[in-house]
């Protein structure tokens, strides 16, 4: 039987989640959402973490959501903000062999950010030779992005020659991949001479590409963290090439690569996204867990929730990872057992942690000085990860189950662009940390290591910037174990799966099944574990609704 209430059901109330929602309802799609949590948003809310004190709990930061999103859910209109950041990155030196070649102490720091002027001073403080070659960077960078973006807002060219017995394909089916390897092709033909640079940056590792760019081991610490964040991988692994490339594109932040914040905190974007699938009446229940997804007859029919109610459709969306959905959710002998086997192959190796923290001052850089007005070392993001070692160091305790050492660190301070989270004259810090790896040496666990990993991130932190951990009021530390346990993230991991090269585009969630569908009839994915892949985007949810508006 059918419930002919709802022509949806969507699991989980996430971004991609609420985004779908909402692209289906404007089709004229009845669709309910599903959420575990007592508020929207998964991953990318803002909680109280004291009283007066509001961070963004997982999420920090905005600059890949698509433009799309942003203007077919009228966002703004529904209270989307963002607050532009300038400069964008600051990344404070000790004093020691890393001051720069001016010989002075005072400086001894990397101010970055979307102003080309700003960028080549203080480059060149370490390297003539880095400040001319940057902005050559910035653009080569630019125009691969460019290239590639267009394939993110459609399901990925298939160009695998999968056997029939792995997935059957429609005559239709196979028109649309070939439309889809000829965009793909026009894509790559597009990158001109630079294609065989770009293959690299698509397929390689950051390190290399990186070294042969530039001289300054300050400026490519302060790049390479945008090619491992989220990862349990070095800077020198094949894939985080790819991984860069992905965390420059988006202009949300108000410039291409440049992140902003969302005033009022990430929170701020899945409640515009909330308020926006409610207008086109998306019902969106809370504290509605999902235990199981009924199979009738060969087909999902609908889910039973935690307490026993059962919800009826023609048609299951899930927006949790495929690992939540495929061997959690569903019962066993639902899908192939090649396909069951592919699934729990997908690696979701991750070593992210973090940290959230109210502060009764601003932090007081000795290499750039200043706590009573914000600075411009206040505004972007602060990067405590010096030299290309110190993030080599990092990764190689995590490789052997070891939390970080000397931690590479990210921090971010959104209140000083936005009031609205803490008291006057108080702060919130975000502290994303790197590598704290899901999976511990033996006879570790992060319950007994949360408090004491924090101290050490913290203790990293003063030794920048000396009144930092007597200013800390509250702090909100999230292990990967806590990540998993609060926002359902398979091992903690915030991509719902690694970006690792095996596992994009085609191959994403597994070879040949990168088109939303599975292989159960009446289930679609529309997770950030689809192309393509983690991040604020909305991608994912937008793909997914197009591809089954397109099959109804």
């Amino acid at each position: 039987m059918v419930d002919a209430m709802h022509d949806v059901i969507l699991i989980g109330a996430g971004h991609n989640g609420l985004v779908c929602a909402a692209m289906l309802a404007a089709a004229g799609k009845k669709v309910l959402v599903l959420e575990r949590s007592a508020v929207v948003g998964g991953a990318c809310i803002t909680d109280e973490i004291a009283p007066g004190y509001r961070a963004s709990t997982a999420s920090y930061l905005i600059s890949l959501l698509l433009p799309e999103v942003v203007q077919e859910l009228e966002l703004a209109r529904h209270g989307y903000k963002v607050l532009a950041r300038n400069p964008s990155s600051f990344t404070p030196l000790l004093d020691g062999p890393a001051v720069p070649r001016s010989g002075s102490g005072q400086g001894n720091y990397l101010l970055m950010g979307p102003d080309e002027a700003l960028n080549h001073r203080e480059i060149a403080k370490f390297s003539a030779r880095d400040a001319a070659a940057y902005p050559r960077y910035e653009a080569w960078l630019t125009r691969i992005a460019e290239c590639i973006e267009p394939l993110l807002s459609e399901p990925p060219a298939d160009l695998l020659p999968l056997p029939a017995s792995w997935r059957k394909r429609s005559l239709f089916a196979r028109l649309r991949e070939l439309r889809r390897s000829r965009r793909l092709y026009q894509a790559l033909r597009a990158m001109g001479d630079e294609l065989p640079q770009a293959i690299e940056l698509l397929t390689g590792a950051a390190r290399p590409i990186l070294d042969r760019w530039f001289e300054s081991d300050v400026l490519k610490a302060t790049l390479a963290t945008d090619a491992v964040i989220g990862a349990q991988q070095p800077i020198s692994a094949p894939g985080t090439g790819y991984v860069l490339l992905h965390h420059v594109m988006g202009t949300a932040g108000g410039a291409r690569g440049v992140w902003g914040y969302v005033e009022g905190g990430m929170g701020a974007v899945t409640q515009a996204m909330a308020a926006a699938a409610r207008e086109r009446r998306v019902e969106i229940r809370c504290n509605a867990e999902v235990a199981e997804i009924l199979v009738e007859g060969g087909q999902a029919r609908g889910v039973r929730l935690v307490g026993g109610e059962v919800l009826r459709t023609k048609t299951v969306i899930s927006n949790a990872t495929p690992e939540v959905t495929f061997r959690k959710l569903l019962p066993a002998g639902s899908l192939p057992p090649l396909f069951d086997e592919a699934v729990a192959r997908i690696d979701y190796a991750s070593a992210s942690m973090k940290i959230n923290l109210a502060v009764s001052e601003l932090p007081d850089f000795t290499a750039l000085p200043g706590k009573d007005v914000v600075g411009p070392q206040h505004r972007g993001t602060i990067h405590i990860s010096p030299t290309m070692e110190y993030l080599e160091a990092a990764y190689d305790d995590a490789r052997r189950g070891l939390p970080s050492t000397e931690p590479i660190l990210e921090l971010t301070i959104p209140t000083s662009v936005d009031e609205t989270l803490a008291p006057p004259g108080q702060h919130i810090v975000q502290m994303f940390v790197q590598y704290a790896p899901y999976k511990l040496a033996e006879g570790l666990n992060w319950d007994a290591l949360r408090e004491p990993f924090a101290d050490r991130c913290i203790a990293a932190v003063n030794a920048y910037a000396p009144n930092f951990a007597a200013s800390v009021l509250h702090r909100q530390v999230l292990t990967p174990l806590d990540l998993e346990r609060r926002f359902a993230l398979t091992g903690g991991n915030i991509f719902h799966g690694s970006m690792a090269l095996h596992q994009l585009f085609s191959m994403r969630p597994v070879p040949g099944w990168a088109d939303y569908r599975t292989p159960l009839p009446g289930l679609w994915l529309c997770g950030a574990g689809t192309h393509p892949g983690g991040g604020v985007t909305g991608a994912p949810g937008r793909n997914c609704a197009r591809e089954l508006l397109r099959t109804l």
